[in-house]
């Protein structure tokens, strides 16, 4: 019998789709689902942007934006490339309200990022954190802007 302790890694996809029932005004066919439209978003307004990228990015995303939800009061930040990501999603006000419904009890989550980006290693942390949290992390994505923070301000409650 084996006594090694199984980890589950937690499916940006999945939990982005399971959202479904609180905006189904979004998805309005049978292949359109939550993931597939916001890789559609972002391949729409990043002309350079591959599938795969938005794919790898979105599932950052998801993580991250959750992980913050989840730890409230821990300090957090990504890099440009993660950013454009985060944006994205937020501007989809409704499917970004549903998130915060299911993971901030139904409190809105802050979006108030600072001018000045920080070099502190606060991205490469913030990925360890997504990592203690569950999910798993695309270090080539993260490490991209590991020196360019675009961190929230702390003074701002309830942000990431």
């Amino acid at each position: 019998m084996s006594t090694a302790v199984h980890t589950r890694t937690r499916d940006p996809q999945a939990i982005l789709n399971a959202l479904a029932h609180r905006v189904p005004h979004l998805v309005t066919t049978a292949e359109l689902t939550l993931w597939e439209r916001e890789v559609a978003l972002l391949l729409r307004d990043n002309s350079v942007m591959t599938r795969d990228t938005a794919e790898r990015l979105l599932g950052q995303v998801i993580a991250y934006t959750i992980t913050a939800m989840e730890r409230k009061g821990v300090d957090m930040g990504v890099g440009y490339t993660v950013d454009v990501a985060v944006h994205a999603l937020i501007l989809d006000t409704p499917l970004y309200f549903a998130l915060c419904d299911e993971y901030n009890g139904g409190e809105y989550k802050h979006h108030a990022p600072l001018i000045t980006r920080r070099r502190d290693g606060t991205v490469l942390r913030t990925a360890q954190i997504l990592r203690d949290n569950g999910f798993a992390v695309d270090a080539e994505l993260w490490s991209m802007d590991a020196a360019e923070c675009s961190p929230c301000d702390n003074q701002v409650p309830d942000s990431h």
